[in-house]
């Protein structure tokens, strides 16, 4: 089938990647009935990435005549006799007006339909948003009959879970087979050791026999050799000393090497117990001076954080800094959280997305760690004004949608807070 280059301005480009098939076409029928069949205007369509009841529908507009296409059959009908050559050139009409970008003429375009009823076009190659002209007769059968959306971020979260799923019953599976891999062997070497005692209870007269000269005389050999050697004791009392020595410093050794293990272990849980313990993110009381104390730590925490986020440095270097602080995942998570909020009275989640490479270098990919960002944000809600509170469905959405949370967290946190101390909470409502 020949190709052309989708658009007339790009006729004469030999190397245009963008093509489309030579429209096809043929009259059929008589009188009043005769009707114009274009043949490939399902090849068309999907060179053009658009549904071919739309191009048929345009030429029916056009031309003030019948049109029909035919989901089934995929036969595209428009009453009356009409030449190839006047066709194609309302289809370039329509290519100008429903295909190329308005910016960039680029034809990777796709049909977006807002709110507010209105037509737009939204490049691929160059980001343009083109606003289609709703004057036109053909955008009242497109808002009739919107475009297939394409695959959102749902499903792939959904292939993406659906992989885990399956690399863990892959991993249980290998697991099965390494037991019975080892309990085979196990059976195996029974079995291979069970013959061998019945043939040492009941071996045989040649088992018995006596064995050649040779071997006679190489084991006459060795028994002259130890007859020579004598081997002796010394139980003198300085040597008992001396074997009671050794023995007493292997011991010894031993237990010099016990203790240097354990006080080892001892600074290094004391060390992990006071990062957990050094950060107090609640509210203090005023009869408690270590609460104030543990407030005010939190407290730096997240003026070190600002401080750090307006050098205006890299994800990668923001993660270092962060590894390098004192303090529970939970306090730094919610010191990010905050820091990055700071000043922010409303559109939380457009604020977030600007942030984003910030939150993803805090919250990292281990899976627990969504669910330390999700209090975090529950703890900005408790702090902040209502605007925070009415806002959580939208931020929510925002880092769904971003691939920083995804939906097992989500819904595990909203359980928890439900049934929770903090139940009465507008965050669950909204």
């Amino acid at each position: 089938m020949a190709l052309q280059n989708i658009g007339a301005g790009n006729s004469d480009d030999a190397f245009y990647r963008y093509k489309m098939p030579r429209m096809i076409t043929k009259i059929e029928g008589r009188g009043n009935g005769i009707k114009t069949n274009i043949v490939n205007m399902v090849d068309i369509a999907k060179a053009l990435a658009r549904p071919a009841s739309y191009t048929t529908k345009h030429f029916g507009c056009e031309l003030g005549a019948q049109s029909k296409f035919d989901e089934k059959t995929g036969t595209s009908l428009v009453n009356g006799a009409h030449d190839t050559a006047k066709l194609a050139g309302l289809l370039e009409i329509f290519i100008k007006k429903y295909v190329q970008c308005y910016g960039c003429g680029n034809p990777e375009t796709e049909i977006l339909i807002t709110k507010t009823q209105m037509i737009q076009l939204k490049c691929a190659a160059c980001g343009f948003i083109s606003d289609v002209d709703m004057r036109d007769k053909l955008t009242t059968f497109i808002l009739k009959n919107p475009p297939e959306s394409k695959k959102g971020a749902k499903d792939k979260k959904a292939m993406r879970r659906a992989e885990k799923e399956r690399l863990k019953e892959g991993e249980a599976a290998d697991e099965e087979l390494k037991k019975l891999k080892t309990k085979k062997k196990v059976s195996s070497k029974e079995a291979s050791a069970k013959p061998t005692l019945k043939k040492k209870a009941s071996g045989s007269d040649e088992d018995h026999a006596s064995p050649p000269k040779r071997h006679v005389n190489v084991r006459e050999e060795e028994e002259e050799e130890d007859d020579d050697v004598q081997w002796q004791t010394d139980t003198s009392m300085e040597a008992a000393q001396q074997r009671i020595q050794e023995q007493l410093s292997a011991v010894t050794a031993e237990m010099v090497m016990l203790s240097t293990n354990e006080t080892e272990k001892k600074p290094k849980a004391a060390t992990t117990q006071a990062c957990q313990s050094s950060k107090v993110v609640s509210a203090p009381s005023e009869d408690d001076p270590k609460a104030e104390n543990g407030a005010q730590t939190f407290e730096t925490l997240v003026e070190e954080v600002k401080v750090h986020l307006k050098k205006g440095v890299t994800a990668s270097q923001f993660r270092s800094f962060l590894c390098s602080l004192l303090g529970s995942p939970q306090d730094i998570v919610t010191a990010v959280y905050e820091a990055l909020l700071d000043g922010v009275e409303k559109a939380f989640a457009k604020e977030l997305m600007k942030k984003k490479g910030y939150l993803l270098a805090a919250v990292g990919q281990e899976d627990g760690s969504q669910l330390l960002l999700l209090r975090a944000l529950e703890e900005f809600c408790g702090k902040s004004n209502p605007a925070a509170v009415k806002e959580v469905a939208l931020v929510l959405k925002a880092l769904y949608d971003a691939d920083v949370l995804e939906e097992e967290f989500i819904v595990q946190w909203y359980q928890e807070g439900v049934t929770g101390v903090k139940k009465d909470s507008k965050i669950w409502k909204n």
